[in-house]
């Protein structure tokens, strides 16, 4: 794994330095802020990063913490996210996960997965999320992208993110987990796109599955 996630970001980085993913991004500017790292990951699904990354900005200029958010006005919160996707459904969960928070941990995100997948709305892909970007924990965080391209390239065979991360975290040495994602998503993002993938930028050809069977044939 070493080795691809070497290619990988020579790749990326031959021509111009790929935009930060949105996790990244905030991970930069909130210094790893473990309450803003959860919460702007339950809002970046199914959402793109840039209107992520516009939404958390506002949101946290005026929620910056459980508390706040816990104690916010639902409307208000709607109006500040109404630009990301499921903007109904995201208010009321991030404003009952900052409840839970406040209630049941003195308004800290806690720092173990169990604890994490008891809060609402809070899949293995979060936690994973807030313990890689929060906690610079190793785990390993499964998302379209990385899944996508762990069975491109033919590390895994898998149907599920689930499954793909349980067969990573088998095949990838720990010291590495917490490269697996950012690496992966700004692959994703910018070469091995879902639909057409360059695959002419990419370095790891050679050893693709996917690259083989379709154009090796």
């Amino acid at each position: 794994m070493a080795a691809i996630l070497k290619k990988m970001q020579a790749a990326l980085y031959r021509e111009k330095p790929p935009r930060m993913t949105a996790l990244k991004g905030l991970q930069s500017e909130e210094r790893g802020d473990p309450f803003k790292i959860l919460i702007g990951t339950i809002l970046s699904a199914r959402s793109r990063d840039e209107n992520t990354t516009k939404v958390i900005n506002k949101l946290f200029a005026k929620y910056g913490t459980a508390r706040q958010l816990a104690a916010a006005d639902i409307d208000d919160v709607k109006q500040l996210i109404h630009s990301i996707g499921f903007y109904n459904v995201k208010a009321a969960r991030i404003k009952q996960v900052a409840q839970i928070l406040v209630e049941k941990f003195e308004g800290q995100v806690p720092s173990d997965i169990n604890h994490l997948l008891e809060l609402p709305g809070v899949g293995r892909k979060t936690a994973n999320c807030v313990l890689v970007y929060a906690f610079d924990r190793p785990a390993i965080p499964v998302d379209i992208h990385v899944h996508r391209i762990s069975n491109r390239l033919g590390l895994v065979a898998t149907k599920t993110p689930e499954q793909t991360e349980q067969e990573l975290t088998k095949l990838v040495d720990k010291t590495l987990w917490t490269q697996v994602n950012d690496t992966f998503v700004m692959y994703g993002q910018n070469i091995c796109l879902p639909i057409k993938p360059n695959c002419k930028a990419c370095d790891l050809k050679k050893s693709c599955r996917y690259y083989q069977s379709t154009f090796s044939a």
